[in-house]
């Protein structure tokens, strides 16, 4: 087990310097750099830029350098826990996206654990009820989660939160907290915030994740150790949870290295409709700016996440399921 789970660290660390490298390439292939597209917008104002002021905000920002210079100050800049400058906000990344990312993190998980929470019994009911009303019912709602934008979804419940609650619309707390010290009052008003971007983000996940886990448990229990097992006289709930459930269980615990960064990029339009203070607007407009080393800090958190979410996978999937070998060898 050990020298699986060192493996697989060596891996991830190998996997997100190659990352880095492409993100890197990636944020450099559009034609300029943020200083262009500044001068650009002073000259359609009718500002002109003298040469020696290019001169000083290229060598301030760093773009006078070779691409390998700067991609090299940057990643070793990550390993030190420094993500870079921000030119269009002069300001360190790791101060303008410290909030963020909490808050992001806060709405990620909250959602995942929305998926989970409500996603894993509705898929077992419906599979253990197969063709009744319930599942039919659960089947409907299912396909309108999937149907229904989020954007759309995102409008609706806000209006019906303000109108029926009184939950302010827009942010994830009451402008009255903002700036101000954490308290149970700044907890409470995060929280209740939270229901509505929780909801909207986790809806279409949660309905494809009840597919998933119906299809699953329906070929399980069509097995024929299943059908021994009732043959036996064994309990239907004990023969269910001992081994039909834990084997439709492989894909459900494998989404989660894809459920991370899906969450995140998910939440970006609906972070924008709501005015949410997460990294998915800012990560909009540092792409559109070219502001590359705060777009490649956020690339780069999205990139930990799938890895972080895949090593999870995996390390869950060997406990579950005895048939995985930690070795990958083949079975003898």
């Amino acid at each position: 087990m050990l020298t699986f789970v060192a493996r697989r660290l060596l891996t991830m660390m190998l996997t997100l310097v190659a990352i880095s490298a492409l993100i890197f390439v990636i944020i450099q292939l559009p034609p300029g750099d943020y200083l262009s597209t500044y001068i650009m917008e002073l000259e359609s104002q009718g500002e002109m830029v003298p040469p020696e002021k290019i001169a000083y905000l290229s060598a301030r920002y760093g773009l006078d350098r070779p691409l390998v210079e700067q991609y090299a100050v940057w990643a070793f800049g990550l390993l030190r826990g420094d993500l870079g400058y921000s030119f269009e906000h002069e300001l360190p990344v790791a101060d303008l996206i410290g909030d963020r990312l909490i808050l992001t993190l806060i709405l990620n998980a909250a959602t995942i654990a929305f998926i989970y929470v409500v996603a894993f019994p509705i898929g077992v009911y419906s599979a253990t009820h197969q063709y009744s009303w319930s599942d039919h019912g659960l089947t409907l709602l299912g396909f309108l989660g999937l149907a229904t934008p989020n954007f759309l979804l995102a409008l609706v419940l806000l209006y019906l939160a303000n109108v029926w609650f009184g939950t302010t619309i827009g942010g994830l707390m009451d402008p009255a907290y903002i700036d101000r010290p954490w308290s149970i009052g700044k907890v409470l008003s995060v929280v209740e915030h939270l229901i509505v971007p929780v909801f909207v983000i986790g809806t279409s996940g949660t309905a494809g994740m009840i597919r998933r886990l119906r299809a699953n448990l329906l070929d399980e229990l069509r097995k024929q150790y299943v059908v021994t097992g009732r043959a036996k006289g064994l309990p239907r709930r004990r023969l269910l949870l001992k081994y039909p459930l834990r084997m439709a269980l492989n894909p459900f615990i494998a989404d989660i290295g894809n459920l991370l960064p899906q969450v995140v990029s998910g939440s970006v339009i609906v972070s924008a409709v709501m005015s949410l203070p997460t990294t998915g607007p800012m990560l909009l407009q540092a792409l559109r700016s070219q502001d590359m080393y705060l777009a490649g800090s956020f690339l780069m958190f999205l990139a930990v996440l799938t890895v972080v979410g895949m090593f999870l996978s995996d390390l869950l999937l060997a406990v579950l399921d005895p048939r995985i070998r930690l070795t990958g060898g083949a079975a003898r």
